[in-house]
């Protein structure tokens, strides 16, 4: 009755899309206003990571009906707010077009969609091969990943640890960081601009070993990764079942010295699959680089900032006829900020105003240390004098 009473004098509530099958005079049942109505006949959808981008369309609505359900029983929505809600998946798969299904590991809907007819692309272009996985007993595991961290750290690389529990997860960050090891830990509770950061100083060198649950999995390319250890893998359940088991290997791919090591006392029949498909396709990938006479190497990605991850899409670049240095560059911070300052000068002198304060402010943002013009020497590592802009904005003690 609030609502009402707020439509009936304002014009407005909070909360007011739940009403809009009212305002618009959609029919009921009917399905909402989607972009997919904007695509045309013969458009081609690529879905991403399938097997967990499809489960997750039937799950939208469903979630949603069972929240919005519980408010209309209890009186605090209209029977309306059901139909403002997502697409039904039956609803979504009538209205998609001619689909691609992307996955390393395919689900069982989208191989039935597809008659099990499928194209492999198991070859990669740097000629990197699947990490091989050793299997090792679970007693004294922690121990053993100890050992195994050391090892990778001092090679100047990174490891990525799974385990099953939010807990677990946490007291083994405790423990390894007890004797000495740099490491840190990412679960669901950590917000998404922290975890960006976490992964971002885990390349940086910040610290060597990020230990996690299910986010070390799909989307997670960290080329500086050379180790991924699996506790106690021969669990039963969804994060140790064979499509799990694989992507989180595949964490490992991007390096030409990449390993698994998972921790099991009896080979599960998801273990023993996930073993012989990546055997499979590491043996299918290293007879490709013979023939061809290719040397695996490495992947070389470049480090981004959090707020450039997370607004890459959100800006476009444009072309001012400055010459300033980008990542990789060697020009120091010093000849940048005198060539701008020069520019400045010669601007003003010319009375153009606005350009000599645009430069002026340009030379004030490269002089702010908290965006990486200026450096902080901390006591583990210090700043060379000569070291390049680029470097600097990247040093660990800069952030």
């Amino acid at each position: 009755m609030f609502d009402l009473e707020m439509l009936e004098t304002t014009g407005h509530c909070k909360g007011i899309e739940n009403y809009s099958r009212h305002l618009t005079g959609w029919a009921q049942g009917k399905p909402p206003p989607t972009l997919f109505e904007y695509l045309p006949r013969d458009a081609l959808l690529f879905l991403d990571e399938s097997h967990v981008t499809a489960p997750q369309l039937g799950c939208m609505y469903l979630g949603d009906y069972s929240r919005k359900l519980t408010l209309q029983e209890y009186g605090f929505r209209l029977p309306s707010c059901l139909d403002n809600r997502p697409l039904k998946f039956e609803e979504w798969e009538a209205m998609r077009p001619q689909t691609v299904f992307v996955s390393a590991t395919p689900g069982d809907w989208e191989l039935s969609q597809s008659d099990s007819t499928f194209v492999e692309q198991v070859i990669r272009p740097t000629g990197l091969v699947d990490p091989v996985c050793l299997v090792r007993p679970v007693k004294n595991q922690v121990d053993d990943l100890m050992a195994e961290c050391c090892t990778v750290a001092a090679r100047g690389q990174r490891v990525l640890v799974t385990t099953l529990t939010k807990k677990m997860a946490e007291d083994l960050t405790d423990y390894l960081s007890e004797h000495g090891m740099r490491v840190r830990y990412m679960h669901s509770d950590i917000y998404i601009v922290e975890r960006i950061e976490i992964v971002r100083d885990l390349r940086l060198g910040a610290f060597d070993v990020l230990v996690g649950i299910n986010l070390l999995r799909e989307g997670l390319d960290i080329p500086e990764c050379a180790l991924v250890a699996v506790l106690d893998a021969d669990k039963t359940g969804f994060l140790r079942s064979t499509r799990s088991l694989i992507q989180t290997i595949g964490r490992a791919a991007r390096n030409a010295e990449g390993r698994v090591v998972l921790y099991a006392d009896t080979l599960t029949k998801s273990l023993q699959r996930a073993i012989s498909e990546t055997s499979r396709r590491r043996e299918k990938q290293q007879a490709y680089n013979a023939a061809h006479g290719i040397t695996p190497e490495s992947v070389k990605a470049r480090i981004t900032d959090v707020l450039e991850s997370l607004c890459e899409g959100d800006y476009i670049t444009v072309k001012t006829g400055d010459r300033l240095p980008g990542r990789g560059e060697t020009e120091t911070l010093e000849t940048t900020l005198a060539e701008l300052k020069k520019r400045m000068h010669v601007a003003a002198d010319d009375l153009e105003f606005e350009e000599a304060a645009r430069l002026r402010d340009e030379i004030r943002h490269l002089r702010a240390p908290e965006l990486g013009g200026g450096i902080a020497i901390g006591d583990r590592q210090a700043a060379r004098p000569g070291m390049s802009w680029a470097a600097r904005r990247n040093h660990p003690d800069s952030h």
